[in-house]
């Protein structure tokens, strides 16, 4: 499913009607068709519905969804809350659509009268503005979205609620807090980030009909169930521990010895063949003990943390991860200086790792194999040095800027995880729940991240794969035996067999 900005949709809608020759009327008479099959399933005859229409497209939709309930027997309300010279073109036709079926329409005369008609209602349905609003609104519509904002009713916006803008980067809005959204064609980015997504309440896309193979597809996608079971690495029956890759990490400390041994027990657990850990001398144990799979690497110690140099040929791994619980000391730096100036396989950067990448970020530039960054958003803003309202205002472009700059795969984590490509291809993968906010959830992730690079795939899928089995394994265990409370990083890891198994029959 692709991921649209408002100019990447407005240039949808103009090649389906100048190359494909498909009217604007007949597009917002499969658009008020699709919405009123979509959200059917939530609406009852003896409900009171309301359906709000301003100017543009939208309002347009809301004249056909309007007429298509009316036709169907429902009890709705059709009000047009801007002057008559505002509804033209296709919208015009479809208000005149709706006047010569026999419905009645209202007006916007005394904004008292709505108020009254809106508290009486079991149903809103929002079609007052669309994609191309931006920045706090004006009267009448402020009042309006307050007001629907205070009603009890079951709020359902279309394709977009009224005053939230279809991009990132704005910040300062007024928007309606719909209960479900009824998308349509493609969800738009503001979908996905933190300060606008909690507006669109449950949400899904409905199609109208647009020519797919004329549209220009943007770099921004959903991964999601149908990608990862055609995606998910298979299994040999001849294969061995080498065929599934000989991971290592380096991390951990004295004080966090848990880093690691999470990381690579999740690793084992996701189908690496073989895992080696650098952690200091004083945590092995620590690590052994609960990763007794797991061999060791040589490497100096300072004060319970890496320091110097991980002794061996580094050519006989497959990928590595570094960074998890390593501490932020100058003598730790000096590992990940190594990894990325001699290790020519994958290796992925996470936690402490980020932090001491700050001041060498020239070094990512030499390296002909991938490097991962996987930062949270705070980890993000430090790389970038600005603030973390900055990071979550324009996570995409953010991300695109980290990997492209630098050649690197981005993963940036949070509710809908942004996976970045060098090329820029950016993926968002929204599984998951609050059961992840828990410490050692990124720890975790990381080493199931570098378990799916060692599999037969790409590095994208490998990383997107990774990020829906880790957010997967926490929706299926929260809706068994734990809860988004009692979820532990520990639990995610021993979970992952039950993700593998749901989506490998």
């Amino acid at each position: 499913m692709d991921i649209v900005t408002a100019k990447e949709m407005y240039g949808w809608d103009l090649v389906t009607m100048e190359e494909a020759g498909v009217s604007g009327e007949l597009l917002m008479e499969n658009a008020g068709r699709a919405v009123v099959e979509n959200i059917e399933k939530k609406l009852d005859r003896s409900q009171k519905i309301t359906i709000l229409i301003g100017p543009g497209n939208n309002g347009g939709d809301g004249f056909a969804i309007a007429r298509t309930l009316l036709n169907k027997g429902y009890s709705a309300a059709a009000w047009q809350l801007v002057p008559d010279e505002k509804i033209t073109g296709a919208s015009l036709q479809h208000k005149q659509m709706l006047i010569g079926s026999g419905y009645e329409l209202h007006h916007l005369n005394e904004i008292g009268s709505l108020f009254r008609r809106l508290e009486k209602s079991d149903v809103i349905i929002d079609a007052m503005l669309g994609i191309g609003v931006g920045g706090r609104l004006r009267s009448p519509f402020a009042q309006i979205v307050e007001y629907v904002n205070q009603c009890q009713a079951l709020t359902i916006a279309v394709d977009i609620p009224t005053g939230v803008p279809a991009d990132e980067g704005v910040t300062e809005f007024d928007g309606v807090k719909a209960d479900y959204t009824s998308v349509i064609a493609a969800p738009k980015m503001s979908v996905f980030l933190q300060h606008t997504a909690p507006y669109y309440g449950e949400w899904e896309v409905v199609e109208i009909g647009l020519p797919v193979k004329r549209v220009k597809k943007p770099m921004r996608h959903l991964w999601g169930e149908d990608q990862f079971r055609e995606t998910i690495p298979k299994r040999g029956a001849y294969s061995h521990k080498g065929s599934h890759g000989k991971g290592l990490i380096a991390g951990g400390s004295f004080l966090m010895p848990g880093s690691a041994a999470l990381s690579a027990r999740a690793a084992l657990r996701t189908g690496a063949g073989l895992m080696t850990v650098a952690t200091p001398k004083s945590a092995w144990p620590s690590v052994s003990t609960h990763v007794p799979e797991a061999t060791s690497a040589d490497i100096q110690e300072l004060e319970g943390m890496l320091a110097g140099k991980i002794m061996g040929d580094l050519a006989g791994y497959d990928a590595i991860a570094v960074g998890m619980g390593m501490g932020r000391r100058e003598a730790s730096r000096t590992v990940l200086q190594q990894l990325l100036e001699e290790a020519d396989v994958p290796v992925l950067v996470d936690a402490d790792g980020l932090f001491h990448l700050q001041k060498m970020f020239g070094l990512l530039e030499n390296r002909t194999s991938p490097t991962v960054l996987t930062p949270h958003p705070g980890e993000m803003a430090s790389l970038l040095g600005i603030s973390i309202p900055d990071v979550l205002a324009r996570p995409f472009e953010l991300s695109h800027r980290l990997a492209a700059n630098h050649g690197v795969y981005v993963v940036l984590k949070g509710p809908a995880t942004i996976i970045t490509t060098p090329d820029g291809t950016q993926w968002v993968d929204t599984s998951g729940n609050a059961g992840l906010a828990k410490g050692g959830s990124g720890d975790v992730l990381s080493g199931i991240l570098l378990a799916m690079i060692m599999q037969s795939q790409s590095v994208s899928e490998a990383l997107c794969n990774g990020c829906f089995l880790h957010g997967k394994t926490a929706e299926l265990l929260t809706g068994e035996e734990y809860s988004e409370h009692s979820l532990l990083a520990t639990d995610l890891i021993e979970g992952v067999s039950l993700t593998f198994r749901t989506f490998s029959e």
